[in-house]
């Protein structure tokens, strides 16, 4: 299946290529807004908010006090790698398959001979590939000593109803991969971007518009497969537990593929704003060389769990 992985892999090389860039000053209304007024659920709405509009510039200025939100943008793209002849020549072939006229048509010309046997094996090995999957994803929740006991069932039970959508979704249907096709080239030729050169020189600000528009794209081939992202979005609940002022304890409820899961989150008051405390102690923590993408991950990651 040469063609359909290198669909799917396209949109990855684009999104990660966006994301290793120089900063620029955001000026996402959304992310200007006054939250002094918020409270601590309030605060955790608006990032679902923020991920479900795909404003990953709002969601980092939202997540982050001021000052920690500076530096993440002062040290975006200081540690990119530089770009290699073998980066440039992966980047030409695959986005040149992609954004080339008619290119969704001629990717399913040259899948569809190798369709039938392809989803034939799939399916009678899907059972032993999901098995694989959740185990291993199961174990390294297990292991995991940064989670409670309370968030481990949460993410147990998320792993579950995943694996329960994988096992049953046929992803190699005809209508569907050509749907996914038409998406996966429609967002390549959205983005824009000729080179990885070009990709690297990206701002930080065109970085997040090139990852919203990515994001978009994730989402309609989700659908595609019965899974709605923004269904799961919408239906986050927020409820505060305990509040001094200082800090607080925030109940969060959502459904996950039909499956209802709940779990609780602390926030941390400083100047008024109320913050995750574990994307505060994650930005304490991390290193100044800590890569653009990872600086970008920790505050949409925390927006996730707090979602």
């Amino acid at each position: 299946m040469p063609a359909l992985r290198a669909a799917l892999a396209a949109s990855l090389i684009v999104f990660v290529a966006a994301c290793e860039q120089k900063p620029a000053d955001s000026t996402t209304p959304a992310a200007s807004t006054s939250l002094k007024a918020e409270g601590p659920d309030a605060s955790i709405q608006k990032s679902v908010a923020l991920l479900k509009q795909g404003d990953f510039a709002g969601l980092m200025q939202h997540a982050l006090p001021p000052a920690e939100f500076a530096k993440a943008k002062a040290d975006w793209g200081k540690d990119a790698e530089p770009v290699t002849d073998e980066d440039r020549k992966k980047f030409a072939d695959t986005m040149g398959k992609l954004v080339e006229p008619d290119a969704e048509t001629k990717l399913y010309a040259e899948l569809e001979p190798q369709l039938k046997t392809f989803d034939a094996t799939y399916q009678q090995q899907i059972p032993m590939y999901v098995s694989m999957g959740s185990g291993w994803l199961q174990g390294m929740i297990q292991q995991n000593k940064d989670m409670s006991e309370a968030e481990k069932q949460q993410a147990l039970t998320a792993v579950n109803a995943l694996a329960a959508w994988v096992q049953k979704t046929r992803f190699t249907d005809p209508e569907a991969v050509k749907k996914v096709l038409a998406i996966v080239t429609k967002t390549a030729r959205s983005l824009n971007i000729k080179s990885a050169d070009e990709a690297r020189a990206l701002t930080y600000e065109q970085s997040m518009e090139k990852a919203r528009t990515g994001f978009q794209g994730v989402k309609e081939v989700l659908g595609v497969y019965g899974f709605s992202l923004d269904q799961t979005l919408d239906s986050v609940k927020s409820e505060v537990i305990s509040n001094d002022g200082k800090t607080a304890k925030v109940k969060i409820s959502y459904t996950l593929l039909d499956t209802p899961l709940t779990g609780e989150t602390e926030m941390v008051n400083l100047d008024g704003r109320w913050y995750g405390k574990h994307a505060l102690e994650k930005a304490e923590d991390k290193p100044a060389a800590a890569t653009p993408a990872e600086g970008a991950q920790a505050p949409a990651a925390e927006a996730a769990a707090q979602g």
